[in-house]
């Protein structure tokens, strides 16, 4: 399963969560809106979370690829040396 797909269901997870919990918690508006304050903070830290490992895995496959590509080219400028002399 791929990670945006894990966070889709995380965050429909927790919507469905939030939903269900207001059906049946018998608190005050106001301990309600507290409630909703944390979920959204909580959900917020879980997205910038997730965007950082994104972004890291992101500069990881750059990276990696670059490095592949660097040593190809090593390669052919020595295979030219060789055909060219």
């Amino acid at each position: 399963m791929k990670n945006s797909e894990r966070f889709f269901l995380l965050m429909a997870g927790m919507g469905i969560g939030a939903g269900i919990a207001l059906l049946f918690a018998p608190k005050s508006g106001k301990e309600t809106r507290k409630y909703l304050s944390r979920m959204a903070e909580d959900s917020r830290d879980k997205v910038v979370e997730t965007g950082e490992e994104f972004l890291d895995h992101g500069k990881k496959a750059y990276e990696h690829g670059k490095a592949v590509v660097d040593e190809a080219m090593e390669y052919i400028d020595r295979g030219r040396r060789v055909v060219l002399g």
